[in-house]
């Protein structure tokens, strides 16, 4: 598939820019949904949450894993081994931010906050949930371009922008998932809009940063392809599914959950 001229021959920094605020706009779109007269219902919701867990598993293995996998063969060491620690380090950093950034998952109550004790509002903490797993998922598309940048023939241009779409189509429900609860906590519809898009702004600036980080330093590449898919699978594990599974709707998230995946993968294959 081609691509604009414009868009190829700009800097891969710029292009993770690119890439990574078409995912934040994509949340704001998902936010502004609490200007609707009516919240979508508990099981769209379960489904939209399932979608996106599909789109991040799928994301992980295509996207990122496999390159990663390809990229190590010519390498000293055996080809698994770049992607298993860049796996676990990923998890561990993701593991470590759930352990001391003050957030609260979706439907919980306050008491169930988890990070370190904080007197933040109901609403920050929400809202610092989304962000925390915004993180991998800007970091995973920066990389993603800054692979193609570094000449690989296991990176294509078109890999990097069918993970962007991915990554942007299932910002959508999280976006809605920030300001549709908040809304529901008596905040104004702008404020919930507000928080809502304010929790993609991480994307840019991790998008930004992992595509710098792999065109400075290219062996680390492979590392760091495997780094955002186990950051990416600890919040799948961590928070996406368990919040599709328990609100009385768990096939409508487990289908989400398919859909989800054969979107994020029919999209890899047929553009990368």
């Amino acid at each position: 598939m081609s691509f604009p001229l414009w868009f190829t021959e700009m800097h891969p920094v710029l292009q993770a820019l690119m890439g990574t605020l078409f995912t934040w706009a994509l949340t704001a779109l998902g936010a502004a949904a609490v200007f609707l007269a009516k919240q979508p219902s508990r099981k769209l919701m379960d489904s939209m949450l399932g979608f996106a867990a599909g789109v991040m598993i799928a994301a992980s293995f295509w996207s990122l894993l496999a390159p990663a996998i390809e990229m190590s063969e010519s390498s000293p060491l055996p080809p698994y081994i770049p992607a298993l620690i860049g796996f676990l380090l990923g998890a561990a950093f993701l593991r470590l931010l759930d352990m001391f950034l003050p957030h609260l998952h979706l439907n919980m109550p306050i008491e169930k906050a988890e990070g370190i004790k904080t007197s933040w509002q109901r609403s920050v903490l929400l809202v610092s949930a989304i962000t925390l797993h915004n993180i991998p998922e800007g970091l995973a598309v920066g990389v993603a371009f800054g692979a193609v940048a570094v000449g690989l023939p296991e990176a294509s241009m078109g890999g990097a922008v069918a993970l962007a779409i991915g990554i942007g189509i299932q910002n959508f429900p999280e976006g809605l998932a920030v300001s549709m609860p908040l809304r529901r906590e008596g905040l104004s519809r702008s404020k919930c809009f507000m928080y809502g898009q304010l929790s993609g702004v991480v994307e840019p600036m991790a998008g930004v940063l992992g595509a710098a980080l792999v065109i400075i330093a290219q062996p680390v590449l492979p590392y760091a392809l495997a780094f955002a898919a186990g950051a990416m699978i600890f919040v799948v594990v961590e928070e996406l599914i368990p919040e599709s599974q328990t609100g009385g709707h768990s096939d409508a998230g487990t289908m989400g959950a398919i859909l989800g995946f054969a979107v994020m993968m029919t999209l890899d294959v047929a553009l990368g």
